[in-house]
């Protein structure tokens, strides 16, 4: 097994419930290195919950910022900017899920993309899609600015009810391949994500 980084095509697309899915699938660790808002608590707290993953595998954030919104912005309502050179993927061979925050083009800073840091780091995206109204404009662009930046898809995975033809033309016109198309679970429980990796992926797409 490798080490993926769960990103979506926008915010609320479903990236913390398929990595949390990854983790429990996969045996993996977890790992966000940015959490932008906690109110409701933190995708590390979600994810562990949801993942029933050891407490030892769930890795603590760089930055926890108080501010719902784009790293950048929540950084500075915190009096702070975000250090890049401190996001370095963890030590270990263990596979790992590493979650972004929001979409790919969102400023980390004034000056550097999440998707740079991305490309710095050179792992393999696993691109989580709506199937809803937009999806292949939203999906074709980000396949695109992933590709310029010569960083490596694993795969997209989709969350929604089906919708095949929109997800055929993603995969062909972007030459990208399907991991998974998740219906929204219901109830969102540990057992649920168990059961949604065995009913959905297969485990030698992450080998």
């Amino acid at each position: 097994m490798s080490r993926f980084i769960v990103t979506g095509t926008d915010t609320g697309v479903g990236k913390t419930v398929v990595a949390a899915t990854l983790v429990a699938g996969l045996g993996a660790s977890y790992w966000k290195p940015i959490q932008a808002g906690f109110t409701d608590g933190t995708d590390r707290e979600r994810v562990a919950e949801l993942s029933g993953a050891p407490a030892d595998k769930i890795l603590p954030e760089v930055y926890c910022l108080s501010v719902p919104a784009s790293p950048h912005f929540a950084a500075e309502q915190d009096g702070l900017e975000i250090d890049v050179a401190r996001l370095q993927i963890p030590d270990g061979s263990d596979p790992l899920i590493v979650e972004g925050a929001g979409g790919l083009m969102v400023p980390i800073t004034r000056s550097a993309l999440q998707i740079d840091v991305f490309a710095n780091w050179g792992l393999p995206i696993i691109l989580v899609a709506r199937t809803a109204l937009g999806t292949i404009n939203h999906s074709l662009l980000s396949i695109a600015a992933l590709k310029a930046r010569s960083i490596p898809i694993q795969g997209v995975v989709f969350v929604g009810k089906e919708n095949s033809d929109s997800q055929n033309t993603i995969c062909e016109m972007g030459k990208v391949r399907q991991l998974a198309r998740l219906p929204f679970l219901s109830p969102l429980t540990p057992p649920a994500i168990a059961q949604a990796f065995a009913d959905y992926f297969k485990r030698e797409d992450f080998a």
